[in-house]
């Protein structure tokens, strides 16, 4: 039974990591308000440099929807949630098609923002 329990515990672990992007380096957009979602499935960046990545690994624009569609197949609907960080300075042209690429995997689209500092205000 200690074996099985370490094994699952080694499992959950490995899957843990998959999502981990947190060595990018991405300034995020600010607002007054800020609601935490959960856990996500998948995590796309969008860096400084206007480059694109999915769950920490560099990715073309065009081969995003296709790795999300992997990622979500057998997800049922309102558990496929993928956080999309922008940095503040991305304009649309650079973001407008990761938002089309997560629509299209059938993604929930959860976008990460930073709460406003009450003293900026």
């Amino acid at each position: 039974m200690g074996d099985i329990a370490f094994l699952l515990l080694i499992f959950f672990v490995i899957l843990a990591r998959a999502v981990d992007d947190s060595h990018l380096q991405w300034q995020p957009a600010l607002t007054p308000e800020v609601e935490p979602v959960g856990a996500a499935l998948a995590s796309v960046v969008i860096d400084g440099d206007r480059k694109l990545y999915l769950n920490g690994q560099s990715i073309s624009a065009d081969a995003l929807p296709a790795a999300l569609e992997s990622l979500l197949e057998g997800v049922e609907p309102g558990k496929r949630k993928v956080l999309l960080k922008v940095d503040k300075e991305a304009t649309a042209d650079v973001f407008q098609p990761a938002i089309e690429a997560i629509s299209m995997a059938g993604g929930d689209l959860m976008h990460v923002l930073n709460r406003e500092d009450q003293s900026t205000q």
